[in-house]
């Protein structure tokens, strides 16, 4: 869930590792906006784009699947560097917005932080928001927009996925790093998993097989940082069943290794973002780096996957 304020807002925030002109920019400027706006799959047509008070941006959103959507947004508040205010969601000038959008852009020297208040009619509609936007994967507009900004400060691909659990920071922390919680939601939907020699610690290790009824995956993570509450740290690979490093079995040009890393942000008392970021490790050719990318969906389908059942299990056990 997202942590909300009031019963027909929405609030979203990201801390971004980028100045905030350069987040700025990215967020408003036609040719940046293009290449992260939307769900995963997505693309963007503008058609125009007059960013004042009183402006408009009208464009259309092109789906994986070849449906076009429509959009109409008309700017009330346009503050450089600091806030934009905006009706979200019509599909045409005469057409009523789903929302009104704040974004406050906050500067935190080299990092920039992004906080996102949608406001809807009422409670329920902000409940039938909130469910369509996770259904329709949404939220991955914001961590498409850390992937891009990663590539224009660093240049180099990363994956990236956030999720808000209604928990206490302590609790998500010990899903992650109590072998018997982790074993429970961690692998995808369908597979179980079995840890053969497991030490979650920096320094440690997890030596694991998942499995379902007809396919077996070895793997190995080495956990290079573990600090409660707020970080977690690892390298992976997949190796067969002596343990030795071999290939994805399903992807012969998927790199060898990938870090991640996991980061742990209270929002309230009871509430607590995840942040996984994830990058090839080491040497890798441009094919290995072009899978990579290409899998960002399907990674942002397994990870979705994971972080309903742990919210499904924290909902039993907190």
């Amino acid at each position: 869930m997202t942590a909300t304020h009031s019963a027909n807002e929405i609030r979203i925030t990201r801390v971004y590792d980028a100045p905030l002109a350069l987040v700025w920019d990215a967020f408003t400027e036609d040719a940046q906006a293009s290449q992260w706006w939307g769900p995963r799959g997505f693309t963007i047509t503008t058609h125009s784009k007059d960013l004042r008070a009183g402006g408009t941006w009208v464009y259309t959103m092109h789906g994986p699947d070849g449906v076009d959507w429509p959009n109409f947004t008309r700017y009330h508040v346009v503050e450089p560097h600091a806030r934009l205010v905006y009706d979200h969601g019509a599909t045409s000038e005469d057409s009523e917005p789903l929302f009104r959008m704040t974004v406050l852009f906050r500067n935190l020297g080299a990092r920039t932080e992004l906080e996102l208040c949608m406001t809807l009619a009422s409670p329920e509609a902000a409940q039938n928001a909130r469910v369509f936007i996770k259904a329709a994967g949404g939220n991955a507009t914001w961590d498409r927009l850390a992937e891009y900004l990663e590539r224009q400060t660093s240049h180099v691909e990363v994956f990236v996925i956030n999720r808000s659990f209604d928990a206490p920071i302590d609790t998500i922390f010990d899903m992650f790093t109590t072998p018997e919680h982790l074993a429970q939601w961690l692998p995808p939907v369908g597979f179980s998993m079995e840890s053969h020699r497991v030490h979650i610690a920096t320094g440690g290790e997890n030596v694991f097989t998942m499995m379902n009824d007809e396919f077996s995956m070895h793997g190995r993570i080495e956990y290079l940082k573990v600090e409660r509450p707020h970080c977690i740290e690892y390298t992976q690979v997949f190796t067969d069943a002596h343990e030795q490093i071999v290939r994805h079995p399903g992807a012969p040009n998927w790199p060898e290794t990938l870090l991640t890393s996991v980061r742990l942000t209270p929002e309230e008392p009871a509430q607590t973002r995840v942040t996984i970021r994830s990058a090839v490790f080491g040497a890798a050719t441009p094919d290995e780096i072009a899978a990579f990318v290409a899998e960002r969906t399907g990674m942002t389908k397994g990870w979705t996957g994971s972080f309903d059942k742990l919210e499904s299990k924290l909902a039993i056990s907190v």
